[in-house]
């Protein structure tokens, strides 16, 4: 068992994303761990290009987007030295994402941005002037034709 000062167990101090991951629902949230394995597969000389961007198509929680922006900071720290000017980089030009509802939206942008919004307060990043920053979400409505939708393939008759 771990401990601290004085024999006593060090705070237990969990990952959000992690607990989150754990939670019986709709969605599928991916762990920090499967996404860093993930990670782990691309080429290392990837977190060192100022150049290539990344793009998650089905952002839920922002894991894969805050775990590349680790990497990003790391790989990049030689050729952008001060730390605000990179993170305004990777952030603004390195980063997107396009989330699946609006509540996970705001999950990502929460664990990306570190804000609710891309330019809040609290935002790590300080380019944004919107609040959505590179995280979008566009509420599309339903156009049925044909008993199905012609964005998602819903079964209208299912749906109502």
């Amino acid at each position: 068992m771990l401990t601290g000062r004085g024999g006593v167990p060090p705070p237990y101090n969990p990952d959000v994303l992690t607990c989150i991951a754990n939670l019986s629902s709709d969605e599928v949230f991916t762990p920090p761990q499967l996404a860093n394995q993930m990670l782990d597969l691309l080429p290392a000389d990837l977190f060192r290009d100022k150049n290539a961007r990344f793009l998650d198509p089905g952002c839920k929680s922002g894991v894969f987007l805050r775990e590349i922006a680790k990497r990003l900071d790391v790989g990049l720290e030689k050729e952008i030295p001060d730390r605000q000017k990179r993170i305004n980089h990777i952030f603004k030009n390195q980063l997107y994402g396009l989330a699946i509802t609006e509540l996970t939206s705001l999950l990502s942008r929460r664990s990306v941005y570190c804000s609710k919004t891309a330019n809040g307060k609290y935002s790590v990043c300080e380019t944004f002037d919107n609040p959505q920053g590179n995280i979008l979400f566009n509420c599309v409505e339903h156009t049925w034709e044909n008993g199905r939708c012609l964005f998602c393939g819903a079964n209208e008759e299912n749906y109502e």
